[in-house]
């Protein structure tokens, strides 16, 4: 299970760079969610990640950060279908309105998010 998270982990870190390098970019690939089928596989994604940092917390280097922060992962993929595709636009429209400064953090709390885990689940 430690390999998963290691592997979502890099996901979420490799996100995060092209965010900090490229808002735009970044801009365009969130755009694509904006269908019900792609927002399930994020949906999935989540709640999959959030599991095998759940299962990874007991042997890694910060168990209680790594499981916190699957526990969080976890609930918010379970919630995103909830959420649904209006609201998810609306945030998105809340988020492109922003400079990049902003964009440039939130892909940076993403960076910082996946190294985190990424170092805490490596042996």
């Amino acid at each position: 299970m430690a390999l998963l998270a290691l592997l979502f982990s890099l996901f979420v870190t490799t996100v995060g760079a092209i965010g900090l390098v490229s808002p735009a970019r970044l801009f365009h690939i969130v755009q694509r969610f904006q269908s019900s089928a792609v927002l399930y596989v994020a949906a999935g994604f989540r709640v999959v990640f959030g599991a095998s940092l759940f299962c990874a917390a007991p042997s890694s280097r910060a168990p209680e950060a790594i499981l916190m922060v699957g526990i969080v992962v976890f609930v918010s993929g379970l919630v995103t279908p909830f959420f649904g595709i209006e609201r998810f636009r609306r945030i998105l429209n809340w988020w492109s309105a922003r400079g990049p400064v902003i964009k440039r953090v939130w892909a940076g709390v993403a960076l910082a998010l996946g190294l985190l885990c990424a170092y805490a689940v490596t042996p």
